[in-house]
């Protein structure tokens, strides 16, 4: 790859300015991180490119503007009183694109922030867009943006078919998948065999050791318990807390890089953990109270997650060792989240996030640690294979 100065898809597009920019009418999905690299949102952008052809947004989990603080909470639609355009919110009555949303356009363009975990919602989200444009037959255009946690490392369970839900849409993929949003696309419209009329705008200058900091980007926040980069180098580990009673720092101004209950003595969990020799990593024994969500109002023993190396730092690793490291630690006070979660109301919210039974099923049964992480790299190194082809940046 040529050492390009690095554009992000959106600016990338209105550089070209293709033919159908200019005469087609434009649905854009997006969220706050929907920015250039001077903070302008790409709404804004497209409207002053194109005027009235942009008729209509669409906004993800959170809403558009990014205004729904927690999980689970729907956003309805209403109409951008700036902009003059109906918003149709897809976490609300409808996670997939109707027909009548669709009605007036001719091409959706999606331009969403991924963190690089699999679980992120707004994958799904733009999976579903993929589906419904190729029954209604729409075209949509991907707007590339950085994985925010590099291109290179790979790490976790791959997600099992039965297991696939809103937090989990493309079979095969691991929690750390190292991939763009724009590779993920391509990956999801023909491993689903959606026969979407997709295009993905590529950007440029970016290379797949790049982690987000290394391109001296602002970091917007792309949902609200999101806020820092160093969020989400733990999301692909801590985020398993989701489903267990143990907070994963929601609540706090640290969310996912603590982790947390009452019934947690900081110092025994740290000590229990030491024998792993945990890489790039230091666990700091902390107190916290968070404001809402689990354990809100309760002091809470922890430990913070800093990480000292990111080329070294396995964040699934780290998390799957807490875990055991609690549950072990303390049996009677530990427990699995029950359903609903994220529309769900069958299956276990672990199992869903962790893409199969494995890690429920070993660390209720005090299996060691090693061995489902053996087992978890191996079949992380197979969906490295897979994906190969799918990979624009080299």
């Amino acid at each position: 790859m040529t050492a390009d100065r690095f554009r992000f898809g959106i600016e990338v597009l209105l550089d070209r300015r293709p033919r159908w920019l200019r005469t087609e009418r434009v649905g854009l999905l997006c969220h706050p991180a929907s920015v250039d690299q001077q903070l302008v949102h790409s709404s804004d952008r497209l409207r002053d490119a194109i005027g009235k052809q942009l008729v209509v947004l669409f906004g993800p989990q959170h809403g558009a503007r990014g205004e729904k603080q927690d999980n689970m909470i729907e956003s309805a639609d209403y109409q951008d009183a700036r902009l003059g355009v109906p918003v149709f919110s897809l976490y609300g009555k409808s996670r997939e694109p109707t027909e009548e949303m669709l009605r007036g356009i001719d091409v959706l363009i999606v331009d969403l922030q991924d963190v690089g975990t699999r679980i992120y919602t707004f994958v799904s989200t733009m999976v579903a867009c993929l589906t419904a444009a190729a029954k209604f037959r729409r075209r949509v255009v991907v707007l590339d943006r950085p994985n925010p946690i590099g291109g290179t490392q790979v790490e976790g369970t791959p997600l099992e078919a039965e297991f696939c839900s809103f937090v989990g849409a493309i079979p095969g993929l691991p929690m750390r998948h190292g991939m763009t949003i724009g590779e993920l696309a391509n990956l999801a419209n023909e491993r689903l065999q959606i026969g979407c009329e997709l295009e993905v705008i590529a950007m440029t200058g970016w290379r797949r050791e790049n982690y987000w900091d290394d391109l001296r980007l602002h970091w917007v926040a792309p949902s609200p318990n999101m806020p820092t980069l160093a969020s989400a180098l733990c999301y692909p580990g801590t985020v398993m807390f989701e489903g267990t009673n143990v907070s994963e720092g929601r609540g706090t101004t640290q969310p996912f890089e603590l982790i947390g209950a009452p019934f947690i003595d900081a110092s025994r969990l740290i000590a229990r953990t030491h024998s792993y020799r945990l890489a790039g990593v230091h666990l700091r024994p902390v107190t916290f109270e968070p404001t809402f969500h689990k354990w809100a109002g309760k002091p809470c023993g922890g430990v913070q997650i800093h990480v000292l190396d990111r080329l070294t730092f396995e964040p699934f690793r780290t998390a799957l060792v807490l875990l055991a490291a609690i549950h072990r630690l303390w049996p009677k006070d530990f427990a699995w989240k029950p359903p609903p979660y994220e529309y769900e109301h069958e299956r276990m919210p672990i199992d869903l996030i962790a893409g199969c039974r494995d890690v429920r099923s070993h660390v209720s049964a005090g299996s060691p640690v090693n061995m489902l992480q053996q087992a978890a790299d191996s079949e992380a190194g197979q969906s490295r294979i897979d994906r190969k082809k799918h990979l624009r940046y080299e």
